[in-house]
């Protein structure tokens, strides 16, 4: 009797280990990249650059490594006496608000010529939401052309906040903008002790080409009709964020709006449900993916249009979404992959050395480190 119940034990202690790995090796993996970055006056051009190209970054994560999932985050930093120190915004995969929030930031302050860069890579390291597991790929980009305040007695100095992201497995990079000699000395010591890359680059975050391509207005087009296919639904404001979000595609560049675009449909391929907006609050993504069962919406958290109806009618209407948006992402995918090839043709007349501008030195980058 002691020898068999030993027997059932042993073989469900096993089996209890096996589903555990199963589980574990399933697991999406998952990409976090935080940007620290200087918004004092002197990095106005490169800050605009890079609003226009954050959605070919984020790409380029996919690109790397298709099916994980990708968190973006931001510390805005300036320095003591400025309208801010540091402004959080929290690694998300809601790439779009991200977006909303840089599009928002204007460079502005500075005035002495340190700036508070300890304060903002502690911040950093420390106050992103940086997701904990063997899984989970962290990147950090220092983005700045002046040196920190070692005179600020409050702060956490870079060699022990560059510990911390050791401890926290935290690569850290550092992009020197501009070519100031105090900066590149402490900018290559943050790379040195962060397991990172020390990156310099034109003050003006160099030469970011943006590639119209002959397919930019039908992919727009498309998109839209995409956008189409959403259905707001939950608390007022998540029905308002996911409503600004397909305005603001509406309003972006043709040449961004065609990169949000690809960056939506590579991010979603494969998935059950295809996505037309990042972030909670479209009801066809979720119930479609099954994150969210029709019967728990509460009426007043429906559209108009849907409180009318009886459940059989709600769930007639997200299938035909859903089966609209099928066939307009498949469209979408064949528009993506000529468009990439397109551009790729163009960059390879005109080859450019990672260093040259912000964006191919971060994509680079990225590509080198979500592969180590």
């Amino acid at each position: 009797m002691i020898v068999q119940l030993a027997r059932t034990l042993f073989l469900a202690i096993v089996l209890s280990i096996f589903a555990s790995s199963s589980s574990f090796s399933s697991a999406r993996p998952v990409v976090e990249v935080g940007f620290v970055l200087d918004t004092t006056g002197s990095m106005g051009p490169l800050i605009e650059g890079a609003k226009r190209k954050v959605w070919s970054i984020a790409t380029s994560i996919v690109d790397a490594n298709p099916d994980a999932e990708i968190r973006m985050g931001l510390v805005a930093y300036r320095d003591i006496g400025d309208e801010y120190v540091t402004k959080v915004f929290p690694l998300t995969t809601d790439i779009q608000d991200l977006y909303a929030h840089l599009l928002e930031l204007k460079a502005r302050g500075g005035g002495d010529w340190p700036e508070s860069v300890n304060e903002a890579l502690h911040v950093g390291v420390t106050k992103l939401s940086w997701t904990q597991g063997a899984e989970v790929r962290r990147i950090m980009f220092l983005v700045g052309d002046a040196p920190p305040h070692m005179d600020y007695a409050q702060e956490v100095k870079y060699p022990e906040v560059m510990s911390m992201a050791r401890e926290r497995d935290i690569i850290v990079n550092a992009v020197q903008a501009g070519q100031a000699r105090d900066t590149e000395r402490v900018w290559r010591e943050i790379a040195q002790m962060g397991r990172g890359r020390y990156i310099p680059i034109p003050q003006d975050g160099g030469q970011i080409v943006i590639i119209e391509t002959p397919y930019d207005i039908e992919i727009f087009e498309l998109q839209g009709r995409i956008n189409g296919t959403v259905i707001p639904y939950g608390p007022r404001h998540q029905r308002s964020s996911i409503e600004q979000k397909t305005r603001q595609y509406a309003s972006a560049p043709a040449s961004v709006a065609s990169e949000i675009s690809g960056f939506m449909n590579k991010r979603t391929a494969g998935l059950a449900s295809a996505e037309a907006v990042t972030g909670a609050g479209d009801l066809v993504a979720d119930v479609s993916a099954g994150r969210q069962k029709l019967s728990a919406v509460k009426d007043d958290e429906l559209p108009d249009a849907l409180k009318p109806m009886s459940p059989v009618q709600r769930q007639a209407e997200i299938d035909k979404r859903t089966g609209e948006r099928k066939a307009l992402n498949a469209r979408m995918s064949e528009l993506v992959k000529k468009r990439d090839a397109y551009v790729a043709g163009q960059r390879s007349k005109s080859p450019k050395k990672p260093g040259d501008s912000f964006d191919r030195a971060v994509e680079e980058t990225l590509r080198a480190q979500i592969r180590r």
